[in-house]
């Protein structure tokens, strides 16, 4: 087999021209390459004369003359050198010797994350007209750290990463042999073939004759990627239905969960499905959305309070109809102008919020199946893998215990990895956004979008998100990473009544403050959309504003300590200068909020005049600088009512499934609860219909043959056993009240029976909100030789369970 590398960038030293080299000697007695540089191909003009120059002409030759070609791109500026993009352009401009080509993409970057981005933006180029070639989709080699990756010989020096290089160079091998079977079965039909009969025609004996099995490290039926609401719902029912389940998170054990565990825990649902399908149809206006998902998903809506009973055991507890006289009420009619609302409800597991249940319960299902469902935590998924003639999608890499693995799905693979809210690439490129500080769990990184794009699928709803929050989805600035604790509340007064306002960039106003939260829409000309936040917007307010808050500091429906992040100011330029922003816009903002409120009405924004008092004339006058916070993205593969994945034709994608907040069919407006009926509807529809065994790969290809009797017994990690131990006068207590998994706690106790020592053996809390209350409730628990002790603020739950665990401990004492 003849290959040709080209290096993707004319510097005279370069890593990527490095790992073509090694590739040409580690793997020489499996082919032939020749290693090709552009640095003397000329920058690319299309007034150039007719003829192209030689270096063009003379690589193109290379290339139609070789079975396959390997490009190495470094990473510059998140994309492809221009030199290299250069060289696409005169190889698709007179000529195109890549076109039909078998070609794999490679990267070296001095990056820990390799050139991931420019690979992304170079298979997009490639699919470009008149360029065209076959790109290998997955099996994507990434070397980061380039400078410390080669040893002195030039070889790559981590043992595990050849092994994977060797995994992906394999595929590429059986991609080009696949690919020219095609060709040659094209070549000799006499009449004009369908494609797609043409490959269903290719031998598979033949096949096998030029190609290698993947070397699969795992098989199961289905494999479900993501362990949150919808991926835990999907590996149930796909283990309902008979199927041997692979549910995989990238999230360490304890911090599973996704969205659904920090969510507020409420299920949308109705009583009307033509009612609710007019009311979900006018949240999408003006964007359309598919009528099969759409009534599919209103379907669920109207048939979820026999879906808690049936299949989560409980009784379903009703907003609309039990909590008619709190402020949630309000929330189950998010837009109480549209037409069908009267039949919107909002549905939990019990008579509370906010607390974990439903995420519970959904995870309890899950671990009574584990004769069914192996669980592996910490281990992200890396790529699909795809049958290299039918496309179907016949596996999943991922990396378990710092190893990567192949894990064949014989049936199908979910995708359930949730969205991109801490993926800064994704958010500028999808949601044209700065930063947002997320508010739900850190790991969702957008992995189910790149793998979605690596096997062809269509994208939709990529710039759909939603936000939380007091003023429309606003929170106290924290640093870039670190979860908004401030953002479930989202209607307090005292931030919106009296002597205070909200400033953009420029220090004017730019909502109406005393609007309730619609998960961070704002009313724009007859649509309510998530505005384009600012980078640094501001809350200002006086001294009496002030005192205000902090005698209102203990209120249950406001933030904790909200003040710490106030700055103070004796003037308002000198206000200005501490949040950088412009004093003379912010004097002026605030001369018309005095205005608005002396003459009784808000001629601005139409804010209520009975929340706008006056700022005092003196100072001290105060800001906070806040930051809009993302609750979820909507965007990811397009799906059609069976939760299958499609292509840009609007063809599934075979064998690939997707649910939840991946791909969720919300395209503008969005009413609460929504997220998490999708993950219970999509999420069983997904899993049993990939459970259904396939028939359609029985003789597609060699790729679909491993040898499942000799495929290794990796295990579960929910198989592990825990054992704590005790010594004289020491009690274990447990508690399931908090927001993560069990609390375990270890008491020790004195001669006298007191408390001397109280130890956390395992508890599964988030850290950013839990870490106080698990560090100073134990030791106030000694000093006081009581587990009655005070919540810690902002982590009750934890408080809670903490504090429950510790009394049962105490009562194997008597």
């Amino acid at each position: 087999m003849k290959l040709i590398g080209i290096v993707g960038t004319n510097a005279h030293k370069s890593y990527n021209r490095m790992l073509l080299q090694y590739i040409k000697k580690h793997f020489s007695n499996q082919f032939d390459l020749e290693v090709c540089d552009i640095r003397d191909i000329p920058l690319f003009n299309e007034n150039h004369p007719a003829a192209d120059p030689k270096s063009v002409t003379a690589l193109a030759e290379k290339i139609e003359a070789a079975d396959g070609v390997i490009i190495s791109t470094p990473e510059h500026n998140h994309s492809v050198p221009s030199p290299l993009k250069s060289v696409i352009e005169w190889l698709s401009y007179r000529i195109h010797p890549l076109t039909n080509k078998s070609l794999m993409i490679v990267g070296a970057s001095y990056h820990p994350q390799g050139s991931s981005r420019a690979q992304v933006h170079l298979r997009q180029i490639l699919d470009s007209p008149g360029v065209n070639p076959h790109v290998l989709p997955g099996n994507e080699f990434l070397l980061g750290n380039a400078k410390t990756a080669f040893d002195a010989e030039g070889n790559i020096a981590n043992e595990k990463t050849v092994s994977f290089l060797e995994q992906c160079i394999t595929a590429f091998i059986n991609f080009v042999n696949a690919n020219q079977l095609i060709d040659e079965k094209l070549s000799s039909s006499k009449a004009t073939t369908d494609l797609a009969k043409t490959i269903s025609e290719v031998d598979a004996s033949k096949l096998s004759e030029k190609s290698s099995t993947i070397n699969w490290d795992a098989s199961y039926d289905v494999v479900v990627l993501g362990f949150g609401g919808a991926g835990a719902t999907a590996a149930r029912f796909a283990a309902d239905e008979g199927a041997h389940v692979l549910l995989v998170d990238a999230a360490p054990e304890g911090y599973e969960g996704g969205n659904t565990r920090v969510s507020h825990q409420l299920i949308a649902s109705g009583d009307n499905f033509d009612n609710l399908k007019a009311y979900y149809k006018q949240m999408a206006a003006p964007i359309g959305i598919d009528d099969e998902v759409l009534s599919t998903f209103v379907e669920g809506l109207v048939q979820m309070n026999d879906y808690v009973k049936k299949y989560l055991n409980v009784e379903p507890f009703s907003i609309r109809k039990q909590w008619s006289q709190s402020d949630l009420s309000a929330v189950t009619e998010e837009y109480p102008e549209f037409e069908g609302v009267q039949s919107a409800d909002m549905t939990t597991v019990h008579e509370g919020i906010a607390d974990a249940a439903l995420w519970k319960i959904l995870r309890q299902k899950v671990i009574d199946r584990a004769d069914k469902i192996d669980v592996w935590f910490s281990s992200p998924a890396r790529h699909l893998l795809q049958d290299p003639v039918t496309k179907a999608v016949i596996g999943v890499q991922t990396e378990h215990e710092h190893v990567v693995r192949n894990i064949q799905a014989q049936n199908g693979v979910v995708l359930a990895t949730g969205g991109f809210e801490n993926n800064q690439q994704m958010i500028e490129d999808y949601l044209q956004e700065p930063y947002l500080s997320p508010i739900g769990t850190t790991y969702n990184k957008g992995a189910g979008v790149k793998m979605a794009l690596e096997v062809g699928a269509d994208l939709w709803h990529m710039r759909s998100y939603e936000s939380l929050g007091q003023l429309h989805g606003l929170s106290p600035q924290q640093p870039q990473g670190v979860r908004s604790q401030y953002a479930t509340n989202i209607f307090w007064p005292a931030l919106f009544t009296g002597s205070i306002l909200a400033v953009g960039d420029d220090a004017t106003r730019y909502f109406k403050e005393d609007e309730i939260n619609r998960h961070g829409h704002i009313y724009n000309h007859g649509f309510w959309r998530v505005p384009l936040s600012q980078v640094h917007p501001a809350v200002i307010f006086d001294q009496k504003q002030f005192d205000k808050i902090q005698a209102d500091k203990d209120n249950p429906a406001g933030y904790p300590d909200i003040l710490k992040f106030a700055v103070q100011a004796d003037t308002i330029a000198q206000l200005a200068a501490k949040i950088s922003t412009n004093p003379d816009n912010l004097q002026q903002t605030i001369n018309d909020f005095n205005h608005f409120a002396q003459a009784g009405t808000d001629y601005a924004y139409h804010r209520s005049p009975e929340t706008m008092t006056p700022f005092s004339e003196q100072g001290p006058y105060y800001a906070i600088l806040m930051r809009q916070n993302m609750l979820n993205t909507q965007g990811g593969a397009r799906r059609n009512s069976h939760c299958q994945v499609l292509n840009p034709e609007g063809q599934p994608i075979a064998h690939l499934y997707e649910a939840g907040e991946l791909g969720a069919p919300f395209a503008n407006q969005y009413a609460g609860g929504g997220n998490l009926a999708d993950c219970l509807i999509s999420g069983k529809i997904a899993g049993q219909n990939a459970a259904q065994v396939k028939s359609d790969l029985q003789s597609a290809g060699v790729m679909q043959q491993a040898a499942t009797d000799t495929v290794k017994n990796l295990g579960s990690d929910l198989q592990k056993e825990e054992a704590y131990s005790t010594t004289d006068n020491q009690y274990l207590g447990t508690s399931n009240a908090g927001m993560g998994d069990e609390i375990v706690v270890r008491v020790t106790l004195d001669e006298q029976q007191n408390l001397e020592q109280v130890e956390v053996l395992k508890q599964s809390e988030s850290e950013d909100v839990s870490k106080e209350a698990l560090k100073t409730l134990p030791q106030e628990m000694v000093t006081k030789n009581t587990y009655d002790v005070d919540a810690v603020s902002g982590a009750t739950r934890t408080s809670t369970a903490l504090k429950e665990a510790v009394k049962d401990a105490l009562s194997k004492a008597k």
